[in-house]
């Protein structure tokens, strides 16, 4: 991926070396580490906000007041890691404030926050355990770039391109936030079954992938940055963490009423659609019957 040189986004704030204070509370319960496991094992590595998940699983997922240290940094110059992350998400930023205007509408960039161990946010308390997530409660995406490691050594997800992947599914999920799609799901909790609730679940998460897609093939027509290597990387990633690949390797055996994320085949599938059409339109995992 031959990201250098191009534009670097100033939404990042490094909070790396900030406490995160705040013990183990989501939505004002407590967490035990049990909870943290399900999370992880049940619904994936990353995807839909393991907050959000973690608040369905205590009973609790209200929004809280955040109290920041004091304002954010902005990450070293020379601390790659940090640069790659902020040419990716400029290039989020470019690809949809363009999609955006040709709608009519305008984009609202997110803050993507760097931190280690837990992290503050509007949705409660992140930890480094539950991946990369979006909180829509304050718009920012959350990254431990400890993270990428677990990609590459745990997950068999290695390469640049499959981390670009990550970044550009939890901007997927700000696009749903701005397009009223996370708030229509979220409305539904409570008022159908589990069952049901992870079906839209799967939904939602799938549509993130997709966006992913979309990103993936403007970036390429605008900067001709990728190679097929890099397009297989970021397809392997997709593949790693189907829930019924996780099921299998956690528990022997495979629920599909207990999928929340996709099958890796669905992954793949949406992602793949994205990248081909680069069409919003082509999205839409809510009205279709064949995931």
């Amino acid at each position: 991926m031959k990201w250098e040189g191009n534009r670097e986004s100033s939404n990042v704030e490094d909070r790396r070396g900030e406490s995160g204070g705040g013990g183990g509370m989501i939505g004002g319960r407590s967490i035990g580490i049990g909870t943290v496991v399900v999370a992880l094992i049940g619904w994936g590595v990353f995807g839909i906000n393991p907050l959000t998940t973690i608040g369905v699983l205590s009973g609790g997922g209200e929004q809280q007041q955040v109290q920041q240290q004091g304002p954010a940094k902005a990450p070293p110059a020379d601390d790659q890691q940090a640069k790659f992350v902020q040419t990716v998400l400029g290039s989020t930023e470019d690809v949809w404030t363009a999609i955006f205007k040709q709608g009519g509408a305008q984009y609202r960039e997110p803050k993507l926050v760097l931190f280690r161990g837990v992290v503050p946010t509007a949705c409660g308390t992140g930890q480094s355990a539950m991946g990369p997530f979006y909180c829509p409660g304050d718009q920012k995406v959350y990254l431990d770039m400890g993270f990428f490691d677990t990609m590459s050594r745990q997950l068999g997800a290695p390469g640049e391109f499959a981390r670009a992947y990550v970044i550009a599914h939890e901007v997927g999920h700000h696009v749903q936030t701005l397009l009223g799609t996370t708030e229509k799901v979220d409305n539904m909790r409570g008022r159908v079954s589990q069952r049901d609730q992870n079906a839209l679940s799967v939904r939602l998460e799938l549509q993130a992938d997709c966006y992913a897609g979309i990103w993936a093939n403007h970036s390429q027509q605008a900067k001709n940055w990728l190679d097929q290597s890099d397009i297989e990387s970021a397809i392997n990633a997709a593949q790693s963490i189907g829930d019924d690949k996780l099921q299998r390797e956690h528990t022997g055996g495979v629920r599909p009423d207990a999928f929340t994320h996709g099958s890796s085949a669905q992954r793949v599938r949406w992602f793949t659609t994205g990248l081909k059409t680069g069409s919003v339109q082509s999205c839409d995992t809510f009205n279709t019957q064949s995931l």
